[in-house]
């Protein structure tokens, strides 16, 4: 009996050191830096950028200027919409992630996909670094 007693032993070790290589494999791509220019340009430059620039409806109705990272970070006549390190705070964030009342980033247009959204709140979390 003790061999067998043993062995669930060592299987149970086994399975646990398992999960903890999982979770941390998880966890480090959690942690991976997000890049401002590689990462977040591309899809503001995709699916934001025809409004945010002078001449466009959402910088004529907000002053949110999205053609480089100063005028992101300067954020619109109402105030900053960056809070490095506080996404939940951020109303970039608010906007895209649709929490706002009655109003989504882009507007009037298909959202983002929860992937770019996860990019936007990692790098927002992360300090939102001109990286």
């Amino acid at each position: 009996m003790p061999n067998i007693h043993h062995l669930a032993l060592s299987l149970c070790g086994a399975a646990v050191a398992t999960m903890l290589q999982a979770a941390a494999g998880s966890t480090s791509a959690m942690a991976e830096e997000i890049s401002f220019k590689d990462d977040i340009v591309p899809i503001i430059k995709g699916r934001c950028i025809d409004c945010h620039v002078p001449g466009g409806k959402g910088y004529e109705k907000s002053g949110l200027d999205l053609r480089n990272y100063e005028g992101l970070m300067k954020g619109t006549n109402f105030g900053p919409v960056v809070v490095p390190g506080d996404a939940f705070m951020s109303n970039l964030n608010v906007m895209i992630e649709g929490r706002a009342k009655n109003i989504r980033m882009p507007h009037q247009l298909k959202r983002l996909t929860s992937c770019d959204i996860d990019l936007f709140r990692r790098w927002v979390n992360q300090g939102a670094k001109n990286n």
